[in-house]
Order: C-alpha cells, then sequence, then structure tokens
C-alpha cells in the first residue's frame, strides 16, 4: 500500500510525529550536528506545526514523514524569508527505514504545489553547512545557495540557505483538496 500524504488535522498524533522527527535527525546529531529536530519538545513540535501547512506521510497508521510549509514571513531574522515572492520548507524529513524511496520527493513536491496555487515564484530553506550530503541532494532537486545564516545558539552550525524557483511543472493536484 502506498503512503498517504494529506494535510495535517487536529486529531493527528503531535507525540509519534516527534518521536518521528527526533528518529529522523538522529542520524545528524550521530555525526555531531545538533539540528532542532533532534532535541524537540513535543510543545515544540506543536508551535513548528502551526507556523505554516503541514503535511504528513502515513503508511498503515503510522507516521513516516512530515513537511512544514511557510509563506512568506515578515518578521524573519532571515532576509530571504522575508521576501514577499518567496516561501519555505521547514521540519522537513522521512523516517529512516523510508529513506532513498522517493518518500521525501513527494512530500516537497507536495510542498512545491502547494506554494505554487499560492503565488508563490520560490520556495527556500536552510539546512547545516556540513551537511553536504543534505546539500547536494537539494541542489538535484534544483536548489542554489543563497546565503547562510547562524542559528545558533539553536544549532551548533551555520546554516546554508537555498533557493530554487517555483515552475509551472509542479503538480497542481498533488496536494488534494
Amino acid at each position: 500500500m502506498a503512503p498517504e500524504i494529506r494535510r495535517i488535522t487536529d486529531d493527528d498524533d503531535v507525540e509519534a510525529i516527534t518521536r518521528l522527527v527526533r528518529a529522523a535527525y538522529a542520524p545528524h546529531l550521530a555525526e555531531g550536528l545538533r539540528f532542532w529536530g533532534t532535541r524537540q519538545t513535543v510543545e515544540e513540535t506543536i508551535r513548528r506545526l502551526a507556523s505554516g501547512t503541514t503535511f504528513v506521510a502515513v503508511e498503515l497508521k503510522r507516521y513516516i514523514g512530515v513537511i512544514i510549509v511557510r509563506p512568506p514571513h515578515s518578521a524573519s531574522r532571515v532576509e530571504l524569508y522575508r521576501d514577499p515572492t518567496v516561501w519555505s520548507i521547514g521540519q522537513f524529513c522521512v523516517a529512516p527505514q523510508y529513506k532513498g524511496m522517493g518518500l521525501g520527493r513527494k512530500l516537497h513536491d507536495v510542498a512545491l504545489a502547494y506554494a505554487n496555487d499560492r503565488g508563490a515564484r520560490f520556495m527556500a530553506l536552510d539546512t547545516a553547512e556540513p551537511a553536504k550530503k543534505l546539500i547536494e541532494l537539494y541542489q538535484r532537486w534544483g536548489y542554489a545557495v543563497a546565503g547562510a545564516h547562524d542559528w545558533r545558539p539553536h544549532t551548533n552550525y551555520v546554516s546554508v540557505l537555498m533557493k530554487r524557483p517555483i515552475g509551472a511543472c509542479v503538480d497542481r493536484a498533488a496536494y488534494g483538496p
């Protein structure tokens, strides 16, 4: 059975989503990178999920992926995230046993389509500068480095800001109603 990707609802289990996030980010912690997701609490997950529109991937009633799509944020400390043409993604992760199967790309496509339908021209994200494999993945997906930001003390690294155009090629029906 293929995983279902849908918008989060009030009935979703935020504790289970927090466990997913922590498990998905655990390999980064093992490499010494202190992503926020490696230690976030349920309360922080609730706050982060409320920062945009959240999509979850679910298979057999188990959460296996999550992505938050955020509109421009005029009060952001990051200039790129204040740009009215730029939306961003965050809290993007896939359960370890599902990595490399295309689920992350499907979640990402849903985010692109959702933002595109709301007038976004670009999608942005940030990730740890030392996370070379993630940066390479995002580059294959059409992102280019657009700057840097230092989130310390919340992290222990400088983040790379990345941005890509959102084209007409996105699947407008990817995220459903």
